[in-house]
C-alpha cells in the first residue's frame, strides 16, 4: 500500500509539473513566434508603402536587405522588382511567386516550399507585393524549440528526482502509522491465541449443553477471525520475499480443486474445471493453493443453489498466465465491484453468511507479492474472480 501511495504521489506531482512546463514553454515559444511574425509583416508592410532606395552617391546594389518588392503593373505583369538582397534576374521564378501570392486568400501568407513572406497591397496608382526572407525566423524558432525540449527535459528529471525524495518524506508518517497498525494486528492475533485456546478446551471438556455449544461455536468464528488475521499480517510483513520460489502453479490449483469437490457435492454445487499442466509462478505452493481455495470458498458460499462453479488455468501469453474461478449467482454491482477486495468489506445482502470480509483481502495480498493482479466481473450471469500471474521456468527438483 505504502508503494502504491508513493508512486500515486509521484504521478500527481509530475502530471501537475509536466502541464505547467509545457504551458510555460508553449507560452515562451508562441509569444516568440508572434513577436518574429509580427516584426517580420511590419518590415513588409513599411517596404510596400515607402520602399528604401539607395542613399545619394551609394550604388543600388550595395543595398542588402532580406526583401525584395515587385510591382505590377494594370495587367497584373511585372512592372519593376527591386531588391539587392535577391537574385531577382530569373524572369519565370518571380512570376511564380508573385502569382502563387495572388491566389492565396490572404493578403498576407508564406510561399509553399519556400523561406519567404509575402505582403501584397493595392496602393495609389500601384500594386505591390513585397516577399521578406524568413530563414533566420525560422532558425530562430527551430533553436528555441531544441531549447525549450532540452529545458523541459532536464526539468521533468529534475522535479521527478525531487518527488520521488519527497514521497518519502510526505508518506513516512503514514508508512509509520501503517507498521505499527500491522504490528498491532499480528502481535493481538497472536496474544489471543493462547487464551483462545484454553476456552476451546474448556469448552471441548465442559458437559455437554446449549451454553457450551455456542461457546465452541463462538470460539470457533473467534480462532477463524484470529487465522486470517495472522495470515494477511505475515503476508503484509513478509512483503515480496515469498516471490523467490518458483513452484508449479498447476499442481497447487489442482491441489486446492480436489479439496472442494466433496464440498461442492454437499453444498449442491455442479464443479468443473480446466487446468493446463506445467505452468509455474514465484511463490509457495502452499500460497498458490490458499489462493484458489479462498476464490473456491467464495464461490461456494456465493452461488446460487444448484449453479456450477467452473476453475480454469492456462497460459494467457508467452510470459503470463490467469487463474480465473466463475460462479453462477446473484449479479455484482458496480459499488460493490469496487469495494469487493477491501478488509472486511461484505456486501450488504451477505452480512448475515458466514465469513468476516477477509478472504479477499489475504487473495490480493499473495496475488500481489507474486507479481500479480487479480480482478472481479460479473456478466451474463457469472460472477469471475481472475489472477494473472508471470510465470516463473521451473527448477529443476533435487534427487
Amino acid at each position: 500500500m505504502i508503494k502504491r501511495l508513493r508512486l500515486k504521489f509521484v504521478a500527481i506531482n509530475m502530471t501537475l509539473v509536466t502541464a505547467l512546463l509545457g504551458v510555460i514553454l508553449g507560452l515562451v515559444y508562441y509569444s516568440t513566434a508572434a513577436n518574429l511574425e509580427n516584426d517580420s509583416i511590419n518590415l513588409l508592410r513599411s517596404v510596400a508603402i515607402n520602399p528604401p532606395r539607395p542613399a545619394p552617391g551609394e550604388l543600388a546594389g550595395d543595398v542588402q536587405l532580406p526583401f525584395f518588392a515587385v510591382q505590377l503593373g494594370p495587367d497584373g505583369e511585372i512592372a519593376e522588382a527591386s531588391g539587392g538582397y535577391f537574385d531577382l534576374t530569373d524572369a519565370g521564378a518571380l512570376e511564380a511567386l508573385v502569382d502563387e501570392a495572388r491566389s492565396s486568400p490572404g493578403d498576407i501568407g508564406v510561399v509553399s516550399g519556400r523561406a519567404l513572406r509575402f505582403y501584397r497591397a493595392g496602393l495609389p496608382g500601384r500594386y505591390v507585393v513585397v516577399f521578406a526572407d524568413i530563414s533566420s525566423e525560422q532558425a530562430t524558432l527551430a533553436g528555441l524549440t531544441r531549447t525549450c525540449a532540452v529545458i523541459g527535459a532536464l526539468g521533468f528529471l529534475a522535479f521527478l528526482a525531487l518527488s520521488v525524495a519527497l514521497s518519502r518524506w510526505a508518506v513516512r508518517p503514514v508508512e509509520k502509522a501503517w507498521q505499527e497498525q500491522k504490528d498491532f494486528v499480528a502481535a493481538a492475533s497472536h496474544e489471543l491465541k493462547t487464551p483462545l485456546a484454553v476456552i476451546m478446551t474448556n469448552a471441548e471438556l465442559a458437559a455437554p449443553s446449549k451454553q457450551t455449544g455456542y461457546i465452541r461455536s463462538a470460539a470457533g468464528r473467534m480462532k477463524a477471525l484470529i487465522d486470517q488475521l495472522l495470515t494477511l499480517a505475515r503476508a503484509e510483513n513478509e512483503g515480496e520475499k515469498a516471490g523467490n520460489e518458483t513452484c508449479d502453479l498447476s499442481v497447487a490449483v489442482e491441489n486446492a480443486v480436489m479439496e472442494f469437490e466433496p464440498v461442492c457435492f454437499e453444498n449442491g454445487r455442479v464443479l468443473t474445471s480446466g487446468i493446463e499442466p506445467g505452468l509455474c509462478a514465484r511463490g509457495g505452493e502452499a500460497e498458490f493453493t490458499q489462493l484458489a481455495e479462498i476464490l473456491l470458498d467464495n464461490a461456494v458460499k456465493y452461488s446460487r443453489p444448484g449453479g456450477r462453479i467452473r476453475v480454469t488455468l492456462k497460459a494467457v501469453s508467452p510470459r503470463r498466465c490467469a487463474l480465473a474461478v466463475a460462479d453462477e449467482g446473484e449479479p455484482l454491482e458496480d459499488g460493490e465491484l469496487a469495494n469487493i477486495f477491501k478488509r472486511f468489506y461484505r456486501a450488504p445482502q451477505h452480512k448475515a453468511g458466514p465469513g468476516f470480509g477477509l478472504g479477499l483481502a489475504i487473495a490480493v495480498s499473495i496475488t500481489e507479492r507474486a507479481r500479480g493482479r487479480i480482478r472481479c466481473e460479473s456478466a451474463g450471469g457469472w460472477n469471475s474472480f481472475t489472477v494473472e500471474l508471470p510465470l516463473a521456468v521451473a527448477k529443476p527438483r533435487k534427487t
